[in-house]
């Protein structure tokens, strides 16, 4: 029960409304999350325990099975903390944080491979100083390969390649930035 405070006069705990904005809110983001494919549902900051509601929802094609499940997938992520559902809501925000870095690292990513098709040996000497684990080897000849494949103005399939290996190592780093803060 809400209650009043005997000595103030003031509510105790939220409106009945405000419970129930809450509870809508909750259940928007949960369709949100049900509307996911999975390639994306598996970047988010999803605990593991809510994963298979979610998957289970998906499966449901029912409209009023599917509408049931939604509504619990919605109660279950409502037991989840403030912090938790706030750090999903921000990962699906275009605008939030986690899509600004994400961008971030691709800008990253492409100005390090332009770099090395540009500036050949020292980029890539560059590269290597900034990540010691990357495989010289593999980038030398993902390189090599996309110069040819620009000269030969065949399809930039190498260009991709080494577009990929560059981004893995960035986020390889960030990951490894992320475990030496906590």
């Amino acid at each position: 029960m809400r209650g009043r405070d005997p000595e103030t006069g003031e509510f105790l705990g939220p409106s009945r409304t405000q419970q129930r904005g809450e509870a809508l809110e909750i259940r928007g983001l949960a369709e949100k999350l049900v509307a996911l494919p999975a390639a994306q549902l598996a970047r988010l900051p999803i605990p593991e325990d809510l994963m298979p509601h979610i998957v289970e929802t998906q499966r449901i094609t029912s409209h009023i099975a599917h509408k049931r499940q939604l509504q619990f997938l919605a109660k279950q992520m409502r037991r989840e903390d403030d912090e938790v559902l706030e750090a999903i809501r921000d990962a699906m925000d275009e605008g939030g944080e986690a899509a600004r870095l994400e961008t971030a690292r691709l800008h990253q990513a492409e100005q390090w491979r332009d770099r090395l098709l540009a500036d050949g040996d020292q980029a890539l000497a560059d590269l290597l100083d900034a990540f010691p684990t990357a495989d010289r080897q593999k980038l030398r000849q993902l390189v090599r390969n996309a110069a040819d494949e620009k000269a030969k103005n065949k399809p930039p399939r190498a260009f991709r390649e080494l577009f990929r290996e560059v981004r893995e190592l960035l986020a390889d780093a960030n990951a490894a930035d992320d475990e030496d803060a906590t």
